[in-house]
């Protein structure tokens, strides 16, 4: 197991849908909690234009749990949102994850989850029409606001629909 790979397990955990991981875990095996689950706020970092400088965005609420597995194996999870039981069957899959049992619970709950958030992303494009966002929105106008603002201040003129 690498960093990245534990990472991406990890992701997929915290985006997937409460009730379907339950659904794919089904009953939970015997572990001991080190953390129980506990709600708190983390900031949110952003960059302006995706690329910009760093600013706080705000905060959000997180869940966060680490137990053990009665074999000894350690899982830990971090879950957007209140949901402690979310946070406990992502922390249970992390740590089988890291156990004998990794490709099963590859097979069986990783690879469903991961094929159910593509086709949530490909659904989530296809009513965008493909791209970005959808033409005409009202990102589109603003942005084609500001550059004729700019150029009519470049001219010397007001922009039509703007005053000085």
């Amino acid at each position: 197991m690498t960093i990245s790979e534990r990472r991406d397990w990890m992701g997929v955990l915290a985006r997937s849908q409460p009730q379907r991981l339950a659904d794919l875990l089904g009953p939970l095996p015997a572990h001991d909690m080190l953390r129980s689950p506990e709600i708190g706020a983390v900031m949110v970092r952003g960059r302006a234009g995706g690329t910009g400088a760093q600013f706080n965005l705000g905060e959000t609420t997180v869940t966060r749990c680490s137990l053990q597995l009665q074999g000894g194996l350690v899982g830990h999870a971090y879950v957007q949102g209140r949901d402690k039981a979310h946070a406990t069957r992502a922390a249970i899959v992390d740590a089988l994850m890291q156990g004998p049992q990794s490709a099963t619970t590859r097979e069986t709950i990783l690879i469903p989850l991961q094929q159910d958030q593509s086709a949530a992303r490909a659904a989530t494009r296809a009513a965008r029409g493909g791209g970005a966002h959808a033409p005409g929105c009202t990102r589109d106008v603003h942005a084609r606001r500001a550059i004729r603002a700019h150029r009519s201040r470049r001219a010397g003129r007001a922009a039509p629909g703007l005053s000085r």
